[in-house]
This record gives C-alpha cells, sequence and structure tokens, in this order.
C-alpha cells in the first residue's frame, strides 16, 4: 500500500526521537532564558503566548511571533520554547503563540486565534521593551499556513516586516483526501475559505519559503506554488531547500546554531533593522 505522504511518521523514521528531544529542549529553554510565560490574548484557555527576553534587555527590540505545527491537531506552544533560543540570540524578544486544536475548534476558530495573538503583540510587546515597528514572524507546516494570516493584505498594512515559511500547507484540498479526514474531517468550505493560495497578501512582507529536501513531493509543489502566488501579488520572495532535512528535523534546527534553517531564521530577523 502506498504510503500517505502528509503522515509525517511514515517518512520520518526517527519522528518519536526527534519529538522528544525538541521536547527536551524547549525545558531546557524555559528554565534557562528569561520568559513571561501564559500570558493571555483572549479568554480561551488555549490562547495564550510565551515571552522570552535575550540577556541584558533594552527597549525597543525587533520581535519574533512562532506559530508551530501539528496539523491543526496536536503540540502546544510549550513544545516549541527551544525556537527561543535562535531568537533571542538575534537579539529580539521571541513570542510563542498557542491556540485551540482541532476537532475541538475548527480553522475559522484557529485562524482568528492566531490573528488576536498578532493584535496582542502590536497592542502590547512595547510594555515588555518589544519595538511594534519591528515585528517578523515564522511557522511550521500547520503553523505556516495559518502564519499566512498575519501578513494578508487585508487590513493593511499587516506591520509584518519578514516571515520564514517552513514546511508549510498552503492548499488545504488534498489534505480532504489524507489520513486527516476521520480525525479533523476538513470541510469543504474551510478548504475554500482557509487555502492560502486564493488569498490576498501585503507586498511589504519579505518571504522566505522552506522545504526540506528529504520532504515527499506535495510540501514541495505547494511551497513552489505558493511562492509563484506570492510573486504574482508583488511580494518579495526566495525559495530554500535543506539539505539532506526531513519535515521534523528541518523545525528543530530553528534552534540549534550554524543549521541552515537556523540561520535563515536569523536573517528574517536581522532584515526587521533595516
Amino acid at each position: 500500500m502506498q504510503k500517505d505522504p502528509f503522515r509525517t511518521r511514515d517518512h520520518v523514521a526517527d519522528f518519536d526521537d526527534i519529538v522528544a528531544d525538541i521536547v527536551a529542549r524547549s525545558a531546557a529553554t524555559r528554565a534557562t532564558l528569561a520568559m513571561a510565560g501564559d500570558l493571555a490574548y483572549g479568554e480561551h484557555p488555549a490562547e495564550k503566548l510565551d515571552l522570552f527576553f535575550p540577556p541584558g534587555r533594552g527597549g525597543n527590540l525587533p520581535v519574533h511571533i512562532f506559530i508551530h505545527g501539528g496539523y491543526w491537531r496536536m503540540f502546544s506552544k510549550a513544545d516549541y520554547s527551544y525556537v527561543a533560543d535562535t531568537v533571542t540570540r538575534a537579539g529580539a524578544i521571541a513570542v510563542i503563540v498557542d491556540y485551540a486544536l482541532m476537532p475541538e475548534v475548527r480553522m475559522a476558530a484557529i485562524v482568528d486565534q492566531v490573528r488576536r495573538a498578532k493584535q496582542w503583540v502590536l497592542d502590547n510587546i512595547a510594555s515588555h521593551g518589544g519595538d511594534p515597528g519591528r515585528i517578523s514572524l515564522s511557522g511550521h507546516s500547520a503553523g505556516a499556513h495559518l502564519a499566512t494570516f498575519l501578513f494578508e493584505k487585508t487590513p493593511a498594512p499587516a506591520h509584518i516586516h519578514a516571515a520564514l515559511l517552513l514546511g508549510g500547507l498552503y492548499d488545504l484540498k488534498p489534505l480532504q483526501t489524507s489520513f486527516l479526514e476521520p480525525m479533523i474531517g476538513i470541510t469543504d468550505e474551510e478548504a475554500a475559505a482557509f487555502t492560502p493560495m486564493t488569498r490576498q497578501h501585503d507586498p511589504d512582507t519579505a518571504v522566505t519559503i522552506v522545504v526540506g529536501a528529504q520532504e515527499t513531493p506535495p510540501f514541495h509543489k505547494q511551497a513552489a506554488d505558493f511562492a509563484t502566488r506570492l510573486r504574482a501579488l508583488g511580494l518579495g520572495v526566495r525559495n530554500l531547500s535543506l539539505e539532506d532535512r526531513n519535515h521534523m528535523n528541518s523545525v528543530r534546527d530553528l534552534g540549534i546554531s550554524r543549521t541552515q534553517a537556523g540561520d535563515c531564521l536569523l536573517e528574517i530577523i536581522e532584515a526587521t533593522r533595516d
């Protein structure tokens, strides 16, 4: 039987080991970095975010928002604290966002949540030493999908200088016949309304679209198609393939020095200083 190209576990032999590693790295990050945890951006129990601060922080710092993946149905911000290691090393405040999971809520609710998390950052980050005029953004897998809704053309301006989209999903239609169907059951209405390929995006956001070289063909196709779409809308876009990386070790690399993914993250944070 042919393997489902969207079922990551079937294509990453050490899936569980990588997950255990990123959870351990995240616990270490929370134990070592200065942070403000579980700040509420809404009333739902999942509507919280964590802030991590660089050593000797001052004011007017760059800000980076990260949105985790997990096919909208698993993981939490606590699993991805380690991304803050790279962000704070760049002298920026890391904002690690949580959101409710499907099927408890539907896609519309999750998209609304991440939008409100961004608005919380715009409204409140200055009181934590951040500059709301220097915000960058990243997301992995479903988190990359959700990140696209934070640099849409409407409302304008998006207030996102640069975005890094890693192993993202930009066309939901193929997922309706994937292993996810009995788990979250993406509807026709959700696929039509929340497919980034069909939406308008802010040309003032510079976007880096990254995919691991060892990812399955749909991830490569969606990355290429979305890059073409964004260029047609006037956005500056670059495409990168990460050598010898798959869907899971690529996101782990975001928190590791001198990796391709980690360097990409540093670069988009640096872009907010221009």
